[in-house]
């Protein structure tokens, strides 16, 4: 359904179609494509490079590293952290969470046989890890919440992280909400992220909201670092003091 253009001053408050119910066929095929469009965006590039910067701490912590993803969706980004785990040669215990019982199921049968990761659905303000995690990651989660409810998330993943947390989502801004409109549809990516791709990106951040939003949880300018990386990515990183 087309939709006039947002004011990109602040976050756009319109509905994306995957928040609304569908089959489990719909929901595979949209997260599928958004995985593909993962891929070929280099979209897990921001991530990998923050674990590798944390290589000395994760060296040191106890193993097996316990690493949560919320809001994993189809699970690309924890198997693209099992991978590089693998090389390195770190045991991990990976786990993916998340609010919709059919994207924990596509995400476990999208899966190598072989793989170890576990796939839990849970409202994450609800959960209690077992054990504290050493890192909690999130891509594309945080635009599909209110502010005051990603400074939850942020208070949250303070209180279960010991080494540090990692949020990867979307730059707000006309040039990649435009070229993405035209983009999905050249790519003939499915409905629902021609749909909901422009929407995405207008519903998510710039620096000064990352900026607001982590005060309002507690945390200082030196307490994270706010970094953009191409194309249309704004990602926060925390490392915590040892």
């Amino acid at each position: 359904m087309p939709h006039s253009a947002p004011d990109f001053r602040c976050r756009s408050q319109l509905a994306e179609r995957m928040d609304s119910p569908c089959t489990r066929a719909q929901l595979r095929a949209n997260l599928r494509d958004i995985a593909r469009t993962n891929r070929w965006t280099l979209a897990h590039r921001p991530l990998l490079r923050w674990l590798d910067s944390l290589l000395p701490s994760l060296l040191a912590a106890s193993r097996p590293l316990r690493i949560l993803d919320v809001g994993c969706g189809y699970g690309d980004a924890l198997r693209r952290i099992d991978k590089w785990a693998r090389a390195r040669g770190l045991p991990v215990q990976l786990t993916g969470l998340d609010l919709n019982p059919d994207a924990v199921t596509i995400a476990a049968e999208a899966g190598h046989a072989a793989t170890t990761i576990q796939w839990l659905r849970a409202d994450v303000f609800a959960y209690a890890p077992p054990r504290p995690c050493h890192l909690i990651v999130s891509s594309l989660f945080t635009h599909h919440l209110a502010d005051q409810d990603v400074v939850r998330f942020l208070r949250w993943m303070e209180q279960h992280a010991t080494i540090g947390w990692f949020v990867n989502d979307l730059y707000r801004a006309p040039v990649p909400y435009y070229f993405f409109r035209v983009f999905s549809r050249l790519a003939g990516l499915h409905p629902f992220v021609q749909n909901d791709g422009p929407i995405s990106i207008a519903r998510s951040f710039i620096p000064e909201d990352w900026r607001r939003i982590c005060s309002a949880a507690g945390l200082g300018d030196g307490d994270v670092a706010i970094r953009s990386f191409r194309p249309a990515r704004l990602c926060v990183a925390r490392r915590k003091p040892r």
